[in-house]
């Protein structure tokens, strides 16, 4: 039996209130809950809940579960062919005449890997402008970094986005509307419009028996399933430690030396919270939480202020537990994910091929006990 006190996969942030506690649970429980076509599931979806992505090794961690992205050139534009229900595939339907298929005009296809989420509330607490100082005017290495801009549709402010392979949302009231209308096909109150197959609204209007929004506050406690999950999501703890090894230990010194830190910027501190366990703490991350260009490891997918080649920095903490790795879950293990680096990383990726098998070992045991 392991030790109950030692920190797990899944656990609430330590040091939480008894309320915010109450809070965790019930969003956890909701976090688990599969939803039904009753309850407004569909017509068109990927998944039945958010645990079915979000799985491994714990309610809130990542899977090996993709998800598809399309589009086409238009005159050498990006055109995310949103009439005919793009950028993102729903490969579900609750009836076999609502499902939806890739169309034919697609000439880019994508796949999006399932991410952990541990840690999630912390992130969200880094102020912008903590972020915003990452950025490069010169590049070092040729790792420059730029911020993904969005609007925030919870507060209709600018913000810098933090959440999604593409930097896509900033708030994770925001990133929990959005999947639960675009994951489970779950319309809210900011997100209130249904995804029409391949955008044809005669299919909706046959398939869709559930009025908009879907998911509605419980005037009991003012929360909605979005707010729920939002605030599982933000009080669930960042992956537990794990002490180095001496090899590991050695690991973080080749990490730096072939200029891994970077995009991977080891901690950054969080600002101001409402929850006090979430408020000026060290976030070891490891990540900028930019945008960067990556070359031929971009997924040429077009997305707010991100090009078809940038890709947001994935947080490293908790690498151990989320194989496979990066955008598109290519590489089964991190020595592949590092060789495929290209773009503002192909400098660090030479330096880790160039290293001897030792040095090699020593860095990933260090990635592997982050």
């Amino acid at each position: 039996m392991g030790n109950p006190l030692q920190p797990r996969f899944g656990d609430p942030l330590p040091g939480i209130t008894t309320t915010e506690r109450t809070a965790f649970v019930n969003g956890r429980n909701e976090f688990l809950n599969r939803e039904n076509p009753a309850g407004g599931l569909g017509p068109i979806f990927n998944r039945d809940s958010c645990v079915a992505c979000h799985g491994g090794p714990a309610p809130g961690g990542g899977s090996p579960i993709n998800v598809t992205r399309f589009g086409t050139l238009t005159n050498g534009v990006f055109d995310p062919l949103t009439a005919l229900g793009g950028s993102l595939l729903q490969e579900r339907s609750i009836t076999p005449q609502s499902r939806e298929v890739v169309p034919p005009q697609a000439l880019i296809r994508a796949q999006r890997n399932s991410t952990p989420l541990f840690g999630l509330g912390l992130i969200e607490a880094i102020p912008d402008v903590t972020i915003l100082a990452g950025v490069r005017t010169t590049p070092v290495d040729g790792v420059k970094g730029k911020a993904s801009m969005v609007i925030d549709v919870t507060s209709g402010q600018a913000r810098v986005g933090r959440f999604g392979w593409k930097a896509q949302q900033a708030t994770l009231l925001a990133f929990s509307g959005d999947a639960y209308v675009n994951e489970m096909g779950i319309t809210n109150r900011f997100f209130p419009t249904e995804n029409a197959p391949n955008g044809d609204a005669a299919k909706l209007a046959a398939a869709d028996q559930v009025a908009d929004p879907e998911d509605t506050i419980d005037p009991a406690n003012g929360k909605a399933d979005i707010d729920r999950s939002a605030d599982f999501m933000r009080l669930l703890a960042p992956p537990p430690p794990v002490t180095l090894s001496a090899s590991a230990a050695q690991g973080r010194n080749v990490f730096n030396q072939v200029n891994c830190h970077l995009c991977h910027t080891p901690t950054m501190m969080s600002g101001d919270s409402p929850v006090a366990a979430l408020r000026n703490k060290a976030v070891n991350l490891y990540s900028d939480l930019l945008l960067h260009d990556m070359g031929t490891l971009g997924d040429r997918i077009v997305q707010g202020d991100a090009s078809g080649t940038e890709m947001k920095t994935p947080p490293l903490w908790g690498l151990r537990a989320s194989a496979p790795y990066l955008h598109d879950g290519r590489a089964p293990n991190v020595d592949a994910a590092i060789r495929a680096h290209d773009g503002e990383a192909k400098g660090s990726r030479d330096r880790y091929n160039a290293l001897t098998p030792a040095q090699k070992q020593q860095l990933l045991d260090f990635l592997n006990s982050i």
